[in-house]
């Protein structure tokens, strides 16, 4: 029997996929597992696995298209069986049918019970195919609430059941209300949570894009004034990591009470510090210790330290978050990537500079895993090689907080009534102030710039006690 094979969901908020490559010849046997077509998000680059053994038959589709996910683009079976898409039947040319081959909006009706308790019902039922009815078994799902795609909208197909899976995500109490009394389908929102859960500001983003009051389409991102007849030497469409991009940073400026501080810190001792580091540990660890690293430990001893910044906003409630998981933008020709170091506080400097190059190569060679740009507390981001002084960097919701980081200067300071040569690096915070007031962000901050300004090497290189 002949099983579709289709592009899978690769991330919440993946929708559409670049086919790159067939891996494979129209018509040539392939093994279940096999690697047989690659395809590229906005993000990375993946492969798509045979679903079954058999001969596969290529659909319409060739390297460079963009098609949509559970899209169907080949069939695997047997050697003689030839790929056809399926083709909705106009309803004044569909012949009566007979109770096996009424449609699915009448086999709706039937009631869950005996969906789920007559098994000879569920094994005669003409409208859901082998694969479908197998992962519906194992995954307890109640097929009345599957929308079928296949046979012109009647037949359930495994796509369809994943379809429905991918969509059921988690959503705190509150963000369900809010999605409830306003009508949204929770299963149209990106979740950002560290675990995976849709939160309020999730729901108040998707809110945001459907309201006429905050259009984040792409004609309403800039105000609405004649431009002036200009020569135009190139046009590109606002899509993929430019478009997220877009309605992250409109969503965090428009939803947030942005608050910017900023701190001048001298870190002539840091400096020293990691030029040590790096004589002793270059060579077994096969990199040089950076300054993204050391800050973000001294991020992580701080959030530690004043736990109301590793905090998030849902609903009418604060939460505080258990996990210390610091982003660190990275900078790449396709755009910006956040992608998150885990657990920072309780990993070595090694570890965390290790992880984080790791992270990066991913992103630049477009190999980046989608759960591994989510599930930050706090990101940091840095501008100093650029020679950027201070700048305010915009918060990347649902987080609280971010921080800027600046270029190392050498500046005249006057120290014990001397004027000295030190190495000065600006701090720069921008915070949500609905989550913390000034003062304790300014704690915060200052508590940042003491640890980096006297570091301690122990608690940069080990992990927290």
């Amino acid at each position: 029997m002949s099983e579709d094979l289709f592009i899978p969901k690769l991330g919440q908020t993946v929708e559409e996929v670049t086919l790159l490559n067939w891996l494979v010849e129209d018509g040539e046997k392939v093994e279940q597992g096999q690697e047989v077509l690659e395809v590229e998000t906005d993000k990375a680059v993946f492969n798509v696995e045979a679903v079954e053994s058999g001969y596969i038959h290529i659909g319409p589709f060739k390297a460079g298209q963009v098609v949509p996910v559970l899209e169907v683009v080949a069939l695997i079976g047997g050697k003689d069986d030839i790929f056809r898409e399926p083709k909705k039947v106009p309803v004044a040319a569909q012949p009566k049918k007979s109770l096996k081959e009424k449609d699915f909006s009448t086999i709706r009706t039937i009631s869950k019970e005996a969906i789920e308790g007559t098994e000879k019902v569920f094994d005669e039922m003409p409208f859901i195919s082998p694969r479908a009815r197998k992962l519906v078994k194992s995954k307890s799902v109640n097929l009345i609430a599957v929308t079928p795609t296949g046979g012109g909208g009647i037949r359930v197909r495994e796509s369809d059941v994943l379809s429905y899976l991918s969509r059921s995500n988690k959503a705190s109490p509150i963000a369900r209300r809010m999605a409830e009394d306003a009508g949204l389908d929770l299963q149209s929102v990106t979740p950002s949570g560290p675990l995976g859960e849709i939160t309020r500001a999730d729901v108040e983003f998707a809110l945001a894009r459907r309201s006429e009051r905050f259009d984040l389409s792409p004609s309403s991102r800039y105000p609405s004034v004649p431009f002036p007849e200009m020569e135009i030497a190139e046009k590109q469409a606002l899509k993929g990591v430019r478009s997220i991009i877009a309605d992250r940073m409109s969503a965090s400026s428009h939803s947030t009470a942005r608050v910017t501080l900023f701190m001048d810190a001298d870190v002539t001792e840091l400096v020293v510090l990691r030029e040590k580091l790096k004589a002793a540990h270059q060579s077994d660890w096969g990199f040089a210790p950076g300054y993204n690293e050391l800050l973000a430990k001294a991020c992580a001893r701080a959030l530690r330290q004043f736990s109301f910044m590793n905090v998030r906003l849902n609903g009418d409630s604060i939460e505080t978050l258990s996990k210390v998981n610091i982003g660190i933008a990275v900078d790449t020709e396709k755009g910006l990537f956040v992608p998150v170091v885990r657990d920072v506080d309780k990993k070595d400097l090694k570890t965390v500079g290790t992880e984080f190059r790791k992270l990066v190569e991913d992103v630049r060679s477009n190999k980046i895993m989608p759960e591994s740009l989510t599930g930050g507390t706090f990101t940091i981001t840095n501008l100093g090689t650029f020679d950027i002084d201070g700048f305010t960097p915009v918060i990347n919701l649902p987080e609280a907080a971010i921080l800027g980081i600046g270029r190392i200067n050498s500046k005249p300071v006057v120290r014990e009534e001397q004027i000295v040569i030190r190495k000065i690096m600006m701090l720069s915070l921008a915070f949500d102030h609905r989550l913390a007031d000034g003062a304790p962000a300014a704690r915060f901050l200052q508590y940042i710039k003491d640890l980096v300004e006297t570091p301690n090497e122990l608690f940069l290189t080990r992990p927290l006690q």
